[in-house]
């Protein structure tokens, strides 16, 4: 099972952390022992001082696939989820200054906060209008919608497919809206799809 997490696939978010706009989709990897289940807590890591929370939509693979036509790609998932790609940020910042990859800061372990569901894309008009949300402390700071991003579901399975098999239980993070912010000890955060509470943790 792998974790593939698409960077920079709001404008927005793209523009807040001062990135270009990319023209194609950015990929990354995070290995399995990043997910984070059952709304356990996240334990602040010792290395970081600055970890930033990402609320993501998470397709979930349902069939073996490459090289996967874009008009193709919906028969390949059926569900959707989500989750929070936590990052390092003050590591990643060193990371990129010295031109050095950056997985440290994105791969580290329950670096990744998985819904314990996922919900039938049949339940949404299209996978292409699915809202969703992050609330911390009891206040949203984080708002999306699949229908703004850069690079739809389809468009990410059929490109990320032509340099990775795809394989069945494998989830792709679709990438963050803007709001990404620092996490700290007390926190409490709930994500929610449309108004489906999916996940409901604290950090420690």
């Amino acid at each position: 099972m792998k974790i593939i997490c698409i960077g920079r696939n709001y404008v927005d978010h793209a523009k807040e952390l001062n990135n270009p706009v990319p023209e194609e989709p950015v990929f990354f990897m995070k290995p399995d022992t990043a997910l984070l289940r059952n709304n356990a807590p996240f334990f602040y890591p010792s290395f970081s001082k600055d970890i930033h929370h990402e609320v993501e939509l998470i397709i979930k693979i349902n069939k073996v696939g490459r090289c996967i036509g874009e008009k193709f790609a919906n028969r390949y998932y059926s569900e959707v989820g989500l989750g929070i790609d936590f990052t390092a940020r003050d590591v990643q910042q060193r990371c990129k200054e010295k031109g050095l990859p950056w997985e440290v800061a994105k791969a580290f372990d329950f670096s990744a906060p998985i819904s314990s569901k996922f919900l039938p894309i049949s339940d949404f008009e299209s996978v292409d209008r699915i809202p969703f949300r992050l609330v911390k402390n009891g206040e949203v700071v984080q708002q999306g919608n699949s229908g703004d991003m850069l690079f739809s579901v389809n468009r990410i399975i059929s490109y990320v497919s032509q340099y990775v098999t795809l394989k069945i239980g494998d989830l792709i993070y679709t990438g963050t809206p803007a709001g990404v912010g620092s996490v700290a000890i007390g926190d409490r955060l709930q994500g929610y799809i449309a108004d489906t509470l999916m996940f409901d943790f604290e950090v420690k």
